[in-house]
């Protein structure tokens, strides 16, 4: 089963909280299981944290400092390696519980789409796999 929506992102190195729309993919009826969360792009990932702004803000600040923008030999072909190597870093996907049809979510923790190379309009599908089992 498959659920799917798109981000659109305003600045080259943006982050946005999916959670609710996440939560949105887990199918009616649905128990125990697992979401995964993949974003179909090169130079975006999905992670989980906690979606404070300042703490965002240090993400970003992270993530400029950490890789160089520019340098990078792929730059030669179209100027965006540094947004291929963050989103490296990152991962394009990740994995949430659901716990009786919910998401189990710690409580400070969000699903976060990081763009690193917008602005953009990102696709992000969700698969739901079912793990509990009938005794």
């Amino acid at each position: 089963m498959g659920f799917e929506f798109t981000v659109s992102t305003t600045d080259r190195l943006d982050i946005v909280d999916v959670t609710d729309r996440v939560a949105d993919a887990v199918p009616a009826g649905a128990t125990d299981g697992a979401l995964t969360v993949f974003v179909e792009h090169t130079t975006a990932g999905v992670v989980i944290n906690e979606s404070e702004q300042r703490l965002l803000d240090d993400v970003r600040t992270f993530l400029d400092g950490l890789v160089p923008d520019e340098g990078w030999e792929h730059d030669r072909i179209d100027d965006n390696a540094d947004s291929h190597l963050r989103a490296l870093l990152l991962g394009p996907s990740t994995t949430v519980p659901v716990v009786d049809g919910r998401l189990a979510l710690g409580r400070w923790q969000s699903v976060l789409v990081v763009d690193c190379d917008g602005p953009r309009e990102r696709t992000v599908r969700v698969g739901y796999t079912n793990t509990s089992t009938e005794r």
